[in-house]
């Protein structure tokens, strides 16, 4: 009966397998356009070894072996692989598999280790059986086994090690880090499950990363995945820790500026779009006035260098910038300037000083009126939308193991997206292509319409390819690296705590009775309610405070 059984589950699995699969975007691996530049030399950035601390080493190892692979549920159904690091540099061990779902282009990294100690690396004790595919009628290929290593007291796992067999793993297949090497981490992207979402009471597998991030936190990304069949448990893997603190595989102000003429970023303007930007330099130099509280009838000329702008302090009300007093001037001023306009750069160190962000930060002088998409009427929001002085970013994810662009984050009024290199668009070699909104100038990796709502209803951020564009590696200035200490001289703008735009007064709900004469009687409502709950940030009653005083300059994005 036994053998019957067997041979009928093999039957059913040679059915599965044999199956015609169409061909999935992961079963193309993605290369940058370009290969990688060398770096200048200095310091241990792009050596391909980075030293966490107590005899514990890592490489990052971007080439893989296959083990198992299922072609439904997880991201646009269309299923995941698990896959080994392989082959692996002589004397680094495996700390865990790795997974990603298969509606893009193969493209990931895992860490492997190496202890020059004796002491920073063991094996296992055993194993655990996490899941295994064995009971699913699913489409796949054989069956996998997904199991977490059971580590010596002292020590704590990084990662699984899928088999597309029954038997337990050999122990030597991975090691565990001792536990002071490590760090608590949390789910990042969902990977796969059952179905086409995260089941919250259901089986799921997650990428993970350092649950406290930013330029100070230790915590190292290993590129690993946790497999678990409830989210409401504990993670049960760990991350790394950059132990000793070691910042020498961070680039130097040479390098900095080598990586970003390699990655610089085209930025593409909407066709229609009136308010470009401009330098901040350009910005001061063509009118730009300081208030203060209290003296608002005697503003101030700024110097073209931010020199007599107060320095410090907190975003307390009593100073702020504006347009020119005279109308010709100000509305010179408001549409900026393209070809005097510039990039600043903030470099910082991520995920323990394994990677370097380095954060491409815009000025626009001014922000333009929004739009609204209510069903199939589109209209202008006369001033809902407009402040002076508008601040955008991008910032580029580097890999300090090789020099690498992994990832662009794009930044959308409050908030903003992560996109892997494998799904930028690319010209000129490896520079990004990035396509900013009509007026609100939101930044998105693809162009077309962006409805920031809900439903139907919505404020449009309309993005298209036009002659009005910014190659940002013709005019960029490195503006800080605090890691570099005394190497770089931050502008004294830089330091300017206060806002730089106005708080603006006009009606808004004089503005919104103007949009609701437009409407359907039945759309009016609905509209009014969504305006009402847009942050000031999207109305433009409030002036924008600088980079320095955005969450991410010493955190990881939003």
């Amino acid at each position: 009966m036994g053998s019957f059984l067997s041979s009928k589950k093999s039957a059913i699995s040679r059915v599965v397998m044999s199956k015609k699969q169409k061909s999935l975007p992961i079963d193309a691996s993605f290369k940058l356009p370009s290969p990688l530049p060398s770096w200048p030399p200095g310091g241990g950035f792009g050596s391909g070894i980075i030293d966490l601390g107590d005899g514990l080493q890592v490489r990052q190892i971007s080439s893989f072996s296959k083990v198992w692979a299922t072609h439904e549920g997880g991201p646009d159904d269309l299923g995941a692989s698990f896959f080994e690091p392989s082959p692996l540099p002589q004397g680094f061990s495996m700390l865990g598999c790795y997974s990603q779902p298969n509606n893009r282009s193969l493209y990931g990294w895992v860490l492997a280790g190496r202890d020059e100690t004796g002491s920073a690396l063991k094996q296992p004790i055993d194993y655990t059986l996490v899941w295994s595919s064995e009971s699913l009628q699913i489409k796949q290929d054989g069956v996998g086994y997904i199991w977490l290593p059971t580590p010596p007291d002292g020590y704590k796992a990084l990662g699984h090690v899928v088999t597309n067999s029954p038997q337990k793993p050999p122990l030597g297949k991975i090691l565990c880090v001792r536990s002071d090497l490590t760090d608590q981490c949390e789910f990042d992207s969902w990977i796969w499950g059952l179905d086409k979402e995260s089941d919250l009471n259901g089986f799921n597998v997650f990428g993970l990363f350092p649950s406290n991030r930013g330029t100070q936190a230790t915590g190292v990304c290993v590129g690993t995945f946790v497999a678990q069949k409830t989210t409401t448990a504990p993670v049960s893997i760990s991350c790394l820790k950059n132990a000793a603190s070691n910042l020498s595989c961070m680039p130097n102000l040479d390098q900095i500026q080598a990586i970003f003429q390699a990655y610089s970023p085209w930025i593409y303007f909407h066709p229609d779009e009136e308010y470009l930007p401009s330098s901040v330099n350009w910005y001061f130099a063509n009118g730009a006035l300081l208030y203060e509280k209290g003296e608002e009838s005697k503003p101030v000329p700024i110097k073209s260098n931010g020199s007599n702008l107060p320095q410090g302090g907190s975003n307390d009300g009593a100073y702020w910038v504006d347009l020119p007093v005279e109308e010709g001037a100000k509305d010179r001023v408001k549409r900026g300037d393209l070809q005097e306009s510039q990039v600043y750069l903030h470099a910082k160190p991520m995920f323990g000083a394994t990677f370097t962000d380095i954060s491409v930060w815009v000025f626009y002088p001014f922000n333009g009126p929004s739009r609204a998409k209510v069903e199939f009427i589109n209209i202008p929001l006369g001033k809902i939308g407009e402040h002076v002085g508008d601040w955008e970013h991008l910032t580029l994810r580097i890999s300090n193991f090789n020099g690498e662009l992994l990832s662009i984050y794009f930044s959308e009024h409050s908030g903003g997206t992560w996109v892997d290199s494998s799904q930028l668009e690319f010209q000129n070699g490896n520079k990004a292509v990035t396509y900013s909104s009509l007026h609100g100038h939101a930044m998105y990796a693809t162009p077309g319409l962006v409805l920031q709502g809900t439903g139907s209803i919505g404020i449009r951020n309309d993005t298209a390819k036009s002659k009005k564009f910014m190659d940002t590696g013709t005019n960029s200035m490195v503006v800080a690296a605090e890691y570099l200490g005394m190497a770089i001289t931050e502008p004294p703008w830089l330091n300017y705590f206060r806002k730089w735009g106005p708080k603006l007064t006009y009606d808004i709900a004089e503005e919104i009775k103007k949009v609701e004469k437009l409407l359907p009687g039945k759309l009016k409502s609905a509209f009014d309610r969504f305006i009402r709950s847009l942050p000031n940030e999207v109305l433009g009653e409030e002036g924008p405070t600088g980079p320095k005083l955005k969450k991410n300059w010493t955190g990881d994005e939003v």
